[in-house]
């Protein structure tokens, strides 16, 4: 059974402790918050131990891995001290609030021997796993484009970065994780309509190899929560409903039949059939911290890496970028 802690126990870290509670192979030993009251009733909650300080938490109960879910600007600050204490990490999207702050945290992992893993939760949901699964089969033929919708209320819990960089790494990487390519050029427009700190508004568009073409739209200003995948390429569109964990298929029937299968020629496009799959369901989150324990136990890679997480956080920036520059930005 593997020691674990998580620092930071606000609406995700509070998360990660439950999950921890309920995986048979983890011991949850303790928990670290600044505000002293959260850090008891989690704790408390689920039989650990409260700290305030998270170098005490480290000095005293010597967690084997520790799940990282402080707010981002202090993400570098607290992974290097898990790392010099022995700790494996996992930390919560985006790896850190900047570049230089992300590789620095690598080196430290690599110089440590530790695991890093970064928490890019939608990778886990079963929707995606099974879509991943069925592009790289050639189910749909080659790709066309990738469209990612995030949006939703202002969510409170947020004070350090904008829409960009809190949601667009988990649409920039789930585009990453579907094509296994990396973006050469993106442009973006971002707005403050409401929040007037950062931009809570984004429409962005990226170019991968291949003449894959993505797009983003992410808002913090929607009354209501939308999570939404679609992949289009030959053979039709895959559609990912996040929320729901739902996986559709709508078949371009110009490429039903012996015709396709023998030449692979694209003639047309026309209204075919659609699938709902009947997936597996399971929470996410749960998957991840099972992925990460694995990892930690050398029973499996790492399923999202460092590398992984600085190059979604590299994009958000340059989508950033793009915003206040009005230009196209190569990455």
């Amino acid at each position: 059974m593997t020691r674990v802690a998580v620092i930071g126990v606000g609406s995700m870290g509070r998360n990660h402790a439950r999950v921890y509670n309920e995986l048979p192979d983890a011991d949850l030993v303790a928990v670290a918050d600044s505000c002293e009251d959260m850090s008891a009733a989690v704790a408390g909650k689920f039989g650990a131990k409260a700290y305030t300080n998270y170098v005490a938490l480290l000095e005293k109960e010597k967690p084997e891995a520790v799940s990282i879910a402080v707010p981002t600007a202090l993400h570098k600050e607290v992974a290097l001290a898990c790392l010099q204490a022995g700790a494996h990490i996992l930390i919560e999207k985006p790896i850190a609030s900047s570049l230089e702050d992300g590789k620095a945290i690598i080196q430290a992992a690599h110089y440590h021997n530790r695991c890093l893993m970064v928490g890019h939760i939608v990778r886990f949901n079963p929707a995606i796993q099974v879509l991943k699964k069925k592009l790289q089969a050639g189910d749909l033929g080659r790709i066309f484009q990738i469209f990612c919708r995030r949006a939703g209320p202002f969510p409170a819990r947020i004070r350090d970065v904008g829409v960009v960089v809190d949601l667009a790494p988990h649409d920039v990487d789930i585009m990453r994780f579907l094509t296994g390519m990396d973006a050469e050029r993106v442009y973006a427009e971002t707005a403050r309509r409401i929040h007037t700190d950062h931009e809570d508004l984004l429409f962005g568009i990226l170019r991968f190899p291949d003449g894959i073409t993505g797009a983003l739209e992410i808002n913090w200003l929607t009354p209501t929560k939308v999570r939404e995948v679609i992949v289009l390429g030959e053979r039709g569109l895959f559609r990912v409903d996040d929320l729901t964990q739902d996986l559709y298929f709508y078949e371009n029937a110009q490429t039903a039949g012996e015709f396709w299968d023998t030449l692979k020629t694209l003639k047309g496009v026309s209204e075919g059939s659609m699938v709902r799959f009947a997936l597996e369901r399971y929470e996410p989150l749960k998957a991840e911290l099972a992925a990460f324990l694995k990892a930690v136990r050398g029973e499996a890679p790492v399923a999202v890496s460092g590398e992984d997480g600085l190059a979604a956080l590299r994009l958000a920036l340059a989508l950033v970028q793009s915003g206040e520059t009005h230009q196209v930005v190569k990455v």
